[in-house]
């Protein structure tokens, strides 16, 4: 499969009035305005060579999983698609998967599928919407130069079956996420 992630950045743009009134500008706790405007830009992107396949923009108010959406466009049989939580909402997935990609995507902490049957690898089969996804838990220790952070997290994937997909295996490929972007 190739491997894809979905990923959005903000990015600087020039402050003038024209992409001010556009765009308006960033705001903090301090201020009301600040810095320079900004557009949201959401890539698909091959996490091997980091070849971009698609990409969308717009201003901010747009949302990552707004312009996600759009890029569903490009997701295709043969792709695992990597997202992080902010596109694990039920809809997105379901539209993601509807394409034929096949899916693995970090869950939000607060979000506690149900358990429908327990597998031999430690996970479980469950449902998101309407949606059968396969729940892997595992812990994660991320290592930046500001320090290292373990914590547990919970990925859903459209690969139900754990002897052709190991949960293990998954977990070492959701890894590939943070390395394309």
């Amino acid at each position: 499969m190739l491997v894809v992630a979905i990923d959005g950045t903000s990015l600087d743009v020039p402050d003038d009035p024209a992409t001010r009134a556009r765009l308006g500008k960033g705001s903090n706790q301090y201020t009301a305005a600040s810095g320079y405007p900004q557009v949201l830009l959401v890539v698909l992107v091959a996490c091997g060579t980091r070849a971009i396949i698609d990409a969308v923009f717009g201003p901010r108010s747009g949302g990552e999983t707004g312009y996600g959406q759009r890029l569903a466009r490009s997701l295709r049989a043969g792709m695992i698609v990597l997202l992080d939580r902010g596109f694990s909402s039920n809809a997105f997935l379901e539209k993601a998967a509807g394409t034929g990609a096949e899916l693995l995507a970090r869950l939000t902490a607060s979000r506690k599928p149900p358990v429908l049957r327990r597998l031999p690898d430690g996970s479980f089969l469950s449902r998101l919407g309407t949606l059968q996804v396969r729940i892997i838990e595992c812990e994660i220790t991320i290592a930046t130069a500001a320090g290292r952070h373990t914590g547990v997290y919970r990925l859903a994937t459209t690969l139900l079956d754990p002897r052709r997909h190991p949960a293990f295996e998954l977990v070492k490929l959701y890894h590939e996420r943070w390395g394309a972007t």
